[in-house]
């Protein structure tokens, strides 16, 4: 019996992402339906589940970027970039993970594949462009992580650090952000309003 990726990803207790990576370095066993869907033999995968996960000899590093909100965009495209330029220039294998989220949100797409990846030691670094792109607040507890499975973590602006002051602006700044998704659905002038003279306000911190 042959099942699909998001069922086989849920028997090994990994992300799709993992299996796609494991598919390109061999270490799993792959069919291909008409359509170019993956397909998994369910013996295959239960008989995997229960082995030791053999040592990533390729394993690559990681760059991290992350933005806010939808008007960031721009800002997320031109850390990718930042990222892939410094991870070229270094020579390293690699790969660029993006989130679009809050920085006091744990359960974005692309931290949990982060997360994955470090605690399955299928990484050897971590790149970021500052310290606050992985969580608001928390950083440490991913770098943590990190420590503890033997995986560099490197900081690209880590020699600029922030004020006090601009710290709880940014602070400031990042917990009006959440609220603003929430009070902008209501599609309230008067929610807007309130939420950008609060923005202003704290940007005069």
């Amino acid at each position: 019996m042959k099942i699909s990726i998001g069922k086989a990803a849920k028997v090994l207790g990994v992300s799709k992402e993992t299996l796609r990576r494991w598919e390109k370095l061999g270490r799993i066993k792959v069919f291909r339906t008409r359509q170019n869907h993956r397909r998994y033999d369910i013996s295959s995968i239960q008989d995997y589940s229960i082995r030791k996960t053999p040592v990533d000899t390729t394993k690559t590093t990681i760059g991290y970027a992350r933005v806010s909100s939808q008007d960031q965009k721009k800002d997320l495209i031109s850390q990718a970039e930042l990222l892939e330029s410094y991870l070229a220039k270094n020579g390293w294998t690699y790969e660029i993970i993006q989130d679009l989220g809050s920085g006091l949100n744990y359960n974005k797409k692309g931290l949990k594949e982060l997360i994955s990846l470090i605690c399955s030691k299928q990484i050897d670094r971590l790149v970021i462009t500052h310290k606050d792109r992985l969580l608001r607040f928390g950083s440490e507890l991913i770098f943590s992580l990190c420590e503890h499975f033997g995986i560099e973590v490197v900081i690209m602006n880590a020699s600029k650090e922030l004020t006090f002051e601009d710290e709880l602006v940014q602070d400031v700044l990042e917990i009006i952000t959440v609220f603003s998704a929430r009070l902008y659905g209501s599609r309230s002038k008067k929610n807007k309003n309130l939420l950008d003279k609060l923005k202003d306000a704290a940007s005069q911190i």
